[in-house]
C-alpha cells in the first residue's frame, strides 16, 4: 500500500506542477499577487497534492469496484424495471454528491441552489437510465448523441439566452471526481455482463450522455425563473494578514468540506450496504477493502476541495482581473492556451478516465495519448473563451458550429474513440474548471466591464466541447495509420505485367510453373486431408 501511495503522490506532483509554475511566473512578472493571496495559494497547493493522491487511491479501491459490482448485479437480475429505477436513484444520489456542482451553484445567482441542484440531479438520473438502456439494447451511440443535442438546441432556442452558458457549464461540471469513477464502473459492469463484440465500446459513453441531462434540465428550469434577476455581485479575492488567520481559514474550510463530503457519500454507502445485504454478498476481505477506500475518498476529497476552493479560487480571480487590466490585455489569449494545457493535468477525474481507457483498450489508447488530446483541446477552449469575453460574442456562435463538427466527426472516427471523446469532454471540465478557470474568466470579464452571466459563464462549456473534437481527431489519425499498416502486411499480388515478363523468360517461367503445380498439389492434399477429418 505504501508503494502505491508513493506512486499516487508522484503522479499528483507531476500533475499540479505545470499550473503552479505558471501561477508563480505570473506573480513575479506581470501580475504580482498580495502576500496573503500567495500564502493561500501555496497552502492550497500542498492540500491539493495530498488530497488528489489519497482520493485517486480511494476511488480505485472503492468507487470503481462498487460501480462494477452494482452494474453487474442489476444486469444479471434480468429485471428491466429494477435497472431503470435503481439507475435513476443512483444517478440522482451521485450527482447531489458531486462537489463540482456545489462550486458552480454558488456562482449562479439567478436560480436558488436547491432548485438548480435538484434539476441537474434529475437530468443525470434520466440520462443515466438512457445510457444503460443503450448498452442493453445496443443502440448506436452516435445516433443517440445527435438526437439528444438536436433536442438540446431546440429547447435552447425557446429559453432566455442568459441560461444557455450556465446550462452547458452545469453539464460540464456534473461529471467530476465522484460521478466519473462510479458511472464509468457502472457502465463497465453492465457491458461486461451484456457481452458481445462491442462490450469494450459500450463501456464508454455514459459520462457523455449524463452530461446532456443537466443541460436540458437547466434550460427547462430557466423557463420558470426571471432572467432579469441574473445580476452578478462580484466578490473581491480573499486574502489573509497573518499565519494564524491562514491556519484558521483552512481549518474551518476543511471541516466544512469534510461535512459536505460526508453528507454526499452517506447515500452511496447506504445504497451499497442495502445491496450487499440483499443481493451482493461480497466476501469480508473485499468489503473491508471497499470501506477503507471510502475513508480514503472522504479524506482525500475533503483535502482536495479545501485546497482548490480556498487556495486556487482567489488566485484565479486576482490573476484574471490583473492581466485583463493591463494595456496589452491580448496576452490573455496565448496565456489562456498555456493555462488550459496545464490545468487539465490537475483534474483527478481525468486520471481516472485515462487509466480506465488504457486498461480496457489493453494499451492501444495510452494515457499519454489521451492526455495530449485533452490538453490541446482545453488550451484551444480557453483561448476561444478569452476571445469571446473580449468581443462579447454570444456563446451560441461557438457551441452550434463546434458541436456540429463534433457530431459530424462521429461518422468518421472509430466508435470507441467517439465514446471516449464525448466522455473526455465532460471529464476535462471538472473541479479545476469550476474553481480556477471560471474565477479567472470572471476576473477578466469584470475588469473589461462585461456581463459575468453571459460572458464569463460558458468557459466550462467550451472546455467540455473542444476535447470531443481533438480526441476524435486522434481516433481518425489512428484509424488511417492502422489501415496503412494492414495494407503493408498484405502480400503483394502479381500484376499482369509481371506474368508477361515471366512467360518471356523460359527459366523464370519454368520456376513459376513448377511453383504453381506444387501449390496446386498442396491444395489438393489439404482438401483431401480436410475431407478425411470430416
Amino acid at each position: 500500500m505504501n508503494g502505491v501511495m508513493t506512486e499516487k503522490l508522484k503522479e499528483s506532483v507531476q500533475s499540479v506542477l505545470p499550473v503552479s509554475i505558471i501561477v508563480i511566473l505570473l506573480n513575479f512578472t506581470i501580475a504580482p499577487m498580495p502576500a496573503g493571496t500567495l500564502m493561500m495559494f501555496f497552502t492550497g497547493l500542498i492540500l491539493l497534492i495530498a488530497g488528489m493522491s489519497v482520493f485517486t487511491l480511494g476511488a480505485e479501491i472503492s468507487m470503481i469496484p462498487m460501480g462494477e459490482t452494482i452494474g453487474s448485479v442489476l444486469t444479471k437480475s434480468r429485471k428491466l424495471w429494477l435497472m431503470v429505477v435503481s439507475s435513476f436513484i443512483l444517478g440522482v444520489v451521485v450527482t447531489v454528491a458531486e462537489p463540482d456542482l456545489q462550486v458552480l451553484t454558488k456562482q449562479v445567482p439567478a436560480v436558488p441552489d436547491a432548485a438548480l441542484i435538484a434539476s441537474v440531479a434529475c437530468g443525470v438520473g434520466v440520462f443515466l437510465v438512457l445510457a444503460l438502456l443503450r448498452i442493453l439494447f445496443q443502440m448506436n451511440l452516435s445516433h443517440v448523441l445527435i438526437a439528444s443535442y438536436v433536442f438540446v438546441f431546440i429547447i435552447a432556442a425557446l429559453t432566455a439566452p442568459d441560461y444557455l452558458a450556465v446550462s452547458f457549464d452545469s453539464g460540464g461540471v456534473t461529471t467530476g471526481p465522484i460521478t466519473v469513477p462510479f458511472i464509468l464502473a457502472l457502465g463497465l459492469g453492465v457491458s461486461a455482463v451484456r457481452g458481445g463484440s462491442t462490450a469494450e465500446e459500450d463501456s464508454f459513453g455514459l459520462c457523455a450522455l449524463c452530461s446532456i441531462g443537466p443541460i436540458l434540465a437547466v434550460l427547462v428550469t430557466g423557463m420558470f425563473f426571471d432572467p432579469s434577476g441574473t445580476g452578478f455581485a462580484f466578490e473581491s479575492a480573499t486574502s489573509v494578514d497573518s499565519f494564524e488567520e491562514l491556519v484558521s481559514l483552512f481549518s474551518n474550510g476543511f471541516l466544512q468540506f469534510f461535512k459536505e463530503v460526508c453528507i454526499v457519500l452517506i447515500p452511496i454507502v447506504v445504497i451499497f450496504a442495502f445491496l450487499q445485504l440483499v443481493k451482493l454478498k461480497l466476501p469480508k476481505t473485499q468489503l473491508i477493502r471497499i470501506m477503507v477506500g471510502i475513508i480514503y475518498t472522504l479524506i482525500g476529497l475533503s483535502l482536495f476541495l479545501t485546497g482548490v476552493n480556498i487556495g486556487f479560487m482567489p488566485a484565479g480571480t486576482y490573476l484574471g482581473r490583473s492581466i485583463a487590466s493591463l494595456p496589452y490585455r491580448w496576452i490573455l489569449i496565448p496565456l489562456s492556451a498555456v493555462i488550459g494545457c496545464c490545468v487539465v493535468f490537475a483534474e483527478p477525474a481525468v486520471h481516472v478516465l485515462n487509466n480506465q481507457v488504457e486498461e480496457i483498450t489493453s494499451g492501444a489508447i495510452s494515457r499519454n495519448m489521451m492526455m495530449a488530446g485533452l490538453s490541446v483541446g482545453v488550451g484551444i477552449a480557453l483561448s476561444l473563451a478569452m476571445i469571446r469575453i473580449m468581443t462579447h460574442t454570444p456563446i451560441g456562435f461557438f457551441l452550434v458550429p463546434g458541436y456540429a463538427v463534433a457530431l459530424g466527426m462521429t461518422f468518421f472516427s472509430p466508435k470507441i474513440f467517439t465514446a471516449i471523446a464525448f466522455d473526455s469532454g465532460g471529464v476535462a471540465a471538472g473541479t479545476m474548471a469550476a474553481a480556477f478557470l471560471l474565477p479567472f474568466a470572471s476576473g477578466a470579464c469584470d475588469a473589461m466591464g462585461g456581463n459575468i452571466m453571459t460572458d464569463a459563464f460558458g468557459i466550462i462549456a467550451l472546455v467540455a466541447m473542444m476535447p470531443i473534437i481533438t480526441v476524435q481527431s486522434i481516433g481518425i489519425v489512428y484509424q488511417i495509420k492502422l489501415r496503412r499498416a494492414e495494407k503493408e502486411e498484405k502480400p503483394e499480388e502479381i500484376q499482369p505485367e509481371e506474368v508477361f515478363e515471366i512467360s518471356e523468360n523460359p527459366e523464370k517461367s519454368g520456376i513459376f510453373l513448377a511453383n504453381s503445380a506444387e501449390s496446386r498439389e498442396n491444395r489438393t492434399i489439404d482438401s483431401d486431408s480436410s475431407g478425411k477429418e470430416e
